[in-house]
């Protein structure tokens, strides 16, 4: 065990300590207390212990280990000082975390950087649900030891249909955070919408980025605009995943160059919803060349370690020229440094070594990524699309996979999705956000909560932790505070 630091440092604005207040007759057990998503292990300790909090300013430490989390608890919880502690230690495996709660005295273990912020997060629903951030606070001694079932935890944004602008996605960076959610996989290309600058190409903001589903002004990001967020994203321990959808999911680069057209017919921009008619001419080397100028240049401006190639659905795509595409350009983004991940028809082509494959809907194609040693992310659309509804009297959505309401996005193992894959065959799962009737950050909310924090604890907390009435118990807190913080929460029956 090596420490790098120990107490934070801190500049308070008083430093006369007055009295404890009395003791809450009950107060809480460590695993009494609502979290989500729910630690692997939570140890219960016998006393209970007083945390005398302060309001100071918190100076973080210049260890990025440390001073991210420090950081991020700041922020949540602004102003508010505590006796905390914050302990380096290689003992404990990447993103797991150590919490201990005795003596008045807080002390986080984690071996780097997201295991701390990841402790930072569950400290902040025990500060929260102790009543921390108003005032002294006691609570239940006791220790959390946590690990990640799966490494990836992911949402997804589709900013193609309707386009969000950077503060709008800042504040949905802000709400998955809190449960650990650690990679933002936006959507940014498809028939409505191309959705970020690319130097050399101006046509894709000018025409391509211009209309959205509906008919609608659309827009896009600079990549001065998609840098900082991709930052203030990873402040917050996301990673963010560009998508541009190819061979098909095409129509808005097409309408902006011709050229990259079978035949270099011009088509018009698209603001419907059907899907399946676009694709490149995959004969052309010039949609190569484009493709890489495309892949280089978001390479650049996103640190993360993988580009999502699309490959779903394309309809308009002889299957030889499909392999043929996708075999190449998975060769693109490897040349650039980047992971290839690719919708689970990629796993029809002859899939590159360490290329990922997200299951949505044809099990045999997760196969074969295990089969081939592929890694998968888990996105079974009947489980995991929350642009579905939630039951027939849903405002907005679609229901084409399912109607998915919070128990049936509770009620899922990631292991049985596909005959023969385990775990380990798993690099984790995700929950995608379609746009068609989204508009607003209030659709957002409404589609994604509660239901996200269901699929935040099948991707955290091991599967034999898991137990439905106990969520249903945590969630219902959750859900207050949740509104407390301005986020709409669809009101799930089932919480009734």
């Amino acid at each position: 065990m090596r420490v790098y630091c120990l107490v934070l440092v801190t500049s308070l604005l008083c430093t006369c300590a007055p009295a404890p207040p009395p003791q809450p007759v009950d107060v809480p057990r460590l695993s009494e207390l609502p979290l989500i998503p729910l630690p692997a292990t939570i140890s219960d300790g016998d006393e209970v212990s007083y945390y005398e909090t302060y309001s100071g300013e918190m100076t973080p430490s210049s260890d990025a280990t440390i001073g991210d989390a420090q950081r991020y608890l700041d922020e949540r919880m602004p102003g508010l000082v505590l006796p905390l502690q914050y302990i380096t230690s290689d003992r404990i495996g990447e993103g797991a975390y150590r919490i201990d709660f005795s003596d008045g005295q807080i002390e986080i273990q984690a071996s780097e950087r997201e295991g701390m912020l990841n402790a930072a997060k569950t400290l902040e629903q025990v500060l929260h649900f102790s009543g921390a951030d108003v005032g002294a606070v006691y609570i239940a001694e006791g220790t959390i030891d946590d690990q990640p079932r799966f490494p990836y935890r992911g949402y997804m944004l589709d900013v193609a249909r309707h386009f969000f602008p950077a503060d709008t996605v800042k504040q949905v960076v802000d709400r998955i955070a809190a449960y650990k959610i650690n990679h933002l996989h936006l959507h940014l290309s498809d028939d409505q919408g191309w959705r970020i600058e690319i130097k050399g190409y101006p046509r894709l903001t000018e025409v391509g980025a211009a209309t959205e589903v509906d008919g609608t002004p659309g827009g896009f990001y600079t990549q001065e605009e998609y840098r900082d967020l991709v930052e203030y994203a990873m402040r917050k321990g996301i990673t963010v995943i560009p998508e541009i959808d190819m061979p098909g999911h095409t129509n808005a680069a097409l309408s902006a160059y011709p050229i990259l057209n079978v035949e270099g017919k011009a088509v018009e921009p698209y603001s419907g919803t059907k899907v399946g008619f676009s694709t490149f001419d995959v004969d052309q080397d010039s949609v190569y060349t484009f493709i890489n100028d495309v892949v280089k240049q978001l390479a650049a401006l996103t640190p993360g370690p993988y580009f999502h190639l699309g490959g779903d659905e394309s309809n308009a795509t002889d299957h030889e020229d499909y392999v043929r595409f996708v075999n190449e350009v998975q060769q693109i983004v490897r040349s650039h440094g980047k992971s290839p991940i690719g919708w689970d028809e990629v796993a029809t082509s002859e899939l590159a070594e360490g290329t990922i494959v997200q299951f949505w809907a044809h099990p045999e194609n997760a196969l074969r990524a295990q089969q081939g040693g592929n890694p998968i992310i888990m996105s079974p659309a009947t489980r995991t699309y929350l642009d579905m509804q939630y039951d027939t009297a849903s405002r907005i959505g679609l229901h084409w996979a399912a109607y998915i309401p919070l128990d049936s996005a509770y009620l899922w193992d990631p292991a049985t999705q596909a005959e023969g894959i385990s775990d380990g065959d798993i690099l984790g799962i995700e929950a995608p956000l379609w746009s068609e009737t989204v508009r607003t950050l209030e659709d957002i909310d409404y589609l994604t909560f509660p239901r996200l924090l269901a699929l935040a604890e099948v991707g955290w907390t091991p599967q034999e932790r898991r137990e439905w009435e106990d969520f249903k118990r945590r969630l219902r807190a959750q859900v207050g505070w949740l509104e407390a913080q301005g986020v709409g929460v669809y009101g799930s029956r089932v919480l009734e």
